[in-house]
């Protein structure tokens, strides 16, 4: 017997919910992935989002320099290989906005106007795989590019307040937003420079991350949890005493947008994200449901990637979502999804049955009802009542019957399965066109 092969660890298959489950398992269904994407479609295009599909793999070199060649993605957590046709080194995407700006620049995107974008598909880094955080994950992400007004900042925060509620989620008790200002290049500068002298007097106190990050990107120490140094860390400089008025200006204007429409948020201080190129605001939606995996959701300004990336200069925000972790949120918090259940659920006895079934389903798939047909197996087709209780179990509103006597004068029988009591009617099977309303309508 051949050896089972095994997925990639890390990597997952997401069944429906109509496969059991090991009592182990912890990723979400398929159905409630489902559920998430249409939410998340119809709240994108009501703010006027449209999708942007980027290659899954890029240069490496993009987020080298876009992401930054001493964080810990590029250092240490990304898939990156050699192309055997021609040498170049590539890599699969750890994060989106670095190939979204890549796409913007390379084909002039930007010429007529600014965008309101969207993405979503698989990221890969690899690190230890745990709950919530695995090799290939998958996030939704949202761009406004060529906007240069806190009134984006604020817009794109309140987006992710009308995705998260319209998904069951309550702020305050499912999640809470915190937000922050990294201010200017200037600003950072001077901050980082008392960061590093502050951090210096109190080397003794730094663990081997931070000690490491002391000598390529001190502001990481402030997102540190180790315990041992969080009063040390408390009390280090905050970035908000070397913000001029201009950036804080802008602060207040967001923070304004956000008080007018009853948003309740924390300023963190703190709060840092893990990437070099962000500026201004920076936000994060947090859980306390999910254990060590709290951000649930996380972005802001990032004005000068495009440039630097070889663009124009153009201003930019955005922020990602990591579908995986909300939607085991959303389990966790007992959100459960529109039930997905066929309109119909087509009863079939004998070859004779099948094909009439199959010609009758087909005009009323076409009519815009979903239709189920027990199909046979290796032991040929169960009896009419085995069928019925696969119907029952199917969630279908109607059974429709292809059998006996109804079937050899050419009606079909059709048979109410939810609501009560219903005695089963005929129906013509030569005119579906003549009750598919009832159908659609009962």
């Amino acid at each position: 017997m051949a050896e089972i092969l095994r997925a990639v660890k890390g990597m997952n298959d997401i069944f429906p919910a109509s496969v059991p489950r090991k009592a182990s398992e912890t990723l979400p269904t398929s159905n409630l992935w489902q559920w998430f994407e249409q939410t998340a479609r119809s709240v994108l295009q009501r703010y006027g989002y449209q999708n942007l599909m980027t290659p899954i793999v890029e240069p490496t070199a993009l987020f080298v320099r876009g992401i930054g060649e001493v964080t810990d993605i590029v250092e240490k957590e990304m898939y990156s290989f050699e192309d055997s046709m021609n040498g170049d080194r590539l890599t699969l995407r750890p994060e989106f906005t670095a190939g979204i700006v890549r796409a913007i620049i390379e084909h002039n995107a930007l010429y007529n106007g600014p965008l309101r974008l969207w993405s979503t598909g698989p990221l890969f880094r690899h690190e230890r795989p745990q709950k919530g955080r695995y090799r290939q994950f998958h996030q939704l992400d949202v761009e406004a590019l060529g906007f240069t007004g806190p009134d984006v900042d604020a817009e794109q925060i309140l987006l992710t307040r009308t995705l998260l509620r319209e998904l069951g989620l309550k702020e305050g008790e499912h999640v809470r937003l915190e937000i922050n200002s990294l201010g200017q290049l200037a600003e950072r500068a001077a901050h980082r420079a008392a960061l590093v002298t502050y951090f210096e007097a109190n080397a003794d106190l730094l663990d081997e991350d931070s000690q490491r990050r002391l000598k390529t990107n001190p502001l990481r120490i402030l997102d540190s949890k180790n315990p041992s140094m969080q009063a040390m860390v408390d009390a280090a400089p905050r970035l908000m005493d070397f913000l001029g008025a201009e950036t804080l200006a802008h602060f207040d204007a967001v923070r304004a947008v956000l008080d007018a429409v009853g948003l309740e948020y924390r300023i963190n201080t703190r709060l840092v994200r893990g990437l070099d190129y962000y500026n201004l605001t920076v936000f994060e939606w947090i859980t306390d449901q999910l254990g060590s995996q709290g951000t649930v959701c996380g972005g802001g300004r990032y004005d000068g990637l495009i440039e630097q990336l070889g663009g124009k200069p153009a201003p930019a925000v955005g922020w990602g979502l990591g579908i995986e972790r909300l939607l085991l949120l959303l389990e966790a918090v007992g959100v459960v999804p529109p039930e997905q259940a066929p309109d119909v659920y087509a009863v079939v006895g004998g070859d004779e049955g099948r094909v009439s079934a199959m010609v009758a389903a087909e005009a009323l798939r076409a009519a815009g009802l979903s239709v189920l047909q027990h199909a046979q197996g290796p032991e040929g087709l169960p009896s009419l009542k085995a069928q019925f209780k696969k119907a029952n179990a199917s969630g279908a509103r109607f059974a429709l019957v292809f059998a006996g006597e109804e079937l050899a004068r050419g009606m079909v029988g059709l048979k109410p399965l939810r609501g009560g009591e219903s005695a089963q009617v005929e129906r013509p099977l030569n005119d579906v066109a003549s009750w598919v309303a009832e159908l659609r309508n009962a």
